[in-house]
């Protein structure tokens, strides 16, 4: 856990029991089996995993990856300002990836599955989530990587406009809202509005299509690209989306 001062990323460093010398010749015997191969045969499948047998091999023997983990290095001012509990740390952790050149990160924060009991667990959980996030767009943009960096916040799908007996609140997928900051996105914009209890899209309904269109559209992926499925089936990445302009600067 990141919040934690013992924290440390799993199998980034060299298990104790493997001095650098052995992992080189292991490298080098792996090196050796795979030009056999190699020379056997030549495909898609067996360069997508010297891709990924490249990728984990730098990670493990390169200092810079171990850094960009390394929160301790942060000024302990700035580990204050985005709080030092999991979602504050998380995202800490997520703007020091990003900034060493990660492309994509995921965070991860409690849970939402409030069907008992929601106003104790909201408080609970927006909190910390608020001081976070506000932390990390104002940290981005004092940074000058927000307008190069899109930060998506969403779930899976809403919850029921009634409180159920318990309390809280079920599953509810027709309305719900996602934020965007940066990436290219208007700052301050409300796109799209429901009925006065939450249950139905009303005004500019934003759908999944559309949204994942401009999404993609943002991070420099054409919408309309396809990737190729095993057989050579063309399988697009959106079905059926439109890039929404309104949601552009």
């Amino acid at each position: 856990e990141p919040s934690s001062d013992s924290f440390k990323v799993r199998d980034l460093s060299l298990p104790t029991s493997v001095s650098p010398e052995r992992f080189d010749r292991r490298r080098s015997i792996l090196d050796t089996v795979d030009s056999h191969f190699r020379y056997l045969e030549q495909s898609d499948s067996l360069k997508a995993m010297d891709s990924f047998y490249e990728a984990a091999y730098a990670m493990i023997s390169s200092p810079s990856a171990r850094e960009a983990f390394n929160l301790a290095a942060e000024p302990a001012k700035i580990r204050d300002t985005y709080g030092r509990h999991i979602a504050g740390q998380r995202m800490l952790m997520a703007r020091r990836l990003v900034e060493s050149g990660v492309r994509m990160v995921s965070v991860t924060f409690g849970g939402w599955d409030h069907h008992t009991n929601i106003a104790r667990a909201m408080e609970s959980n927006a909190v910390p989530f608020d001081q976070a996030y506000a932390a990390l767009i104002s940290d981005l943009d004092e940074r000058g990587m927000l307008e190069r960096t899109l930060v998506m916040v969403s779930s899976e799908f809403g919850r029921t406009p009634k409180i159920n007996k318990d309390a809280g609140r079920d599953h509810w997928p027709r309305v719900f809202s996602v934020a965007f900051a940066g990436g290219g996105f208007k700052k301050g914009l409300i796109y799209g509005a429901s009925d006065a209890t939450g249950a139905e899209p009303d005004n500019n309904p934003l759908t999944v299509e559309n949204m994942s269109a401009t999404v993609y559209n943002q991070l420099g992926i054409s919408p309309e690209k396809h990737l190729v499925a095993p057989g050579g089936r063309p399988v697009s990445i959106v079905k059926d989306g439109t890039v929404v302009s309104d949601l552009i600067a």
